[in-house]
């Protein structure tokens, strides 16, 4: 007679592995702490993936402290190898790789574009006969003085294609 989730004499309900395996499930189940009845998927995916006999056997192999993230990984490899037959998890770290790629990519040419608007502004500042405020030459009348001395380092304009990076236009231009 089952009442509550449970079956005959209070034992509790079989593991999700031991459900989906038609077996009893004994009291030191393997599979029981890491596959909990409410959430069979989660076996499903990874018996489809490794098989229980495997995954079995990994768990037997490996100290009880390091079983729990081993089947985090094995559930995680299994989920992703479902949604991606081919390439599993490794496809998503390629993807995620890829869009680390293009957003290094994005920052090299911000960072580059920064750069240019520095270089602008000092060449502008010198043909004026300013210098750019900075907290070390803020009004005093030496630091006028030194700061109408001052020349750019850099007197260039830097160009960057950003067509040729297939980035379109810049998102900095005004």
């Amino acid at each position: 007679m089952k009442e509550n989730g449970s079956r005959k004499q209070g034992a509790p309900s079989p593991c999700a592995a031991c459900k989906l395996l038609r077996r009893r499930c004994a009291q030191d189940c393997v599979f029981a702490p890491y596959f909990p009845a409410d959430e069979p998927q989660k076996f499903a995916n990874v018996h489809k993936v490794f098989g229980a006999s495997n995954v079995n056997k990994m768990l037997q192999e490996l100290p009880e402290h390091q079983r729990g993230d081993a089947v985090s990984s094995m559930v995680y490899e299994a989920n992703a190898r479902v949604r991606d037959p081919v390439y599993g998890c490794v496809g998503a770290i390629s993807s995620l790789q890829q869009q680390i790629d293009v957003l290094q990519t994005q920052l090299a040419l911000a960072q580059a574009e920064v750069v240019h608007l520095r270089v602008r502004q000092t060449a502008s500042f010198s043909n004026h006969g300013l210098s750019p405020a900075s907290p070390t030459n803020s009004g005093s009348p030496s630091s006028k003085f030194m700061g109408s001395q001052t020349r750019p380092i850099f007197d260039m304009d830097m160009m960057v294609d950003h067509t040729s990076l297939g980035l379109g236009e810049s998102m900095w231009s005004c």
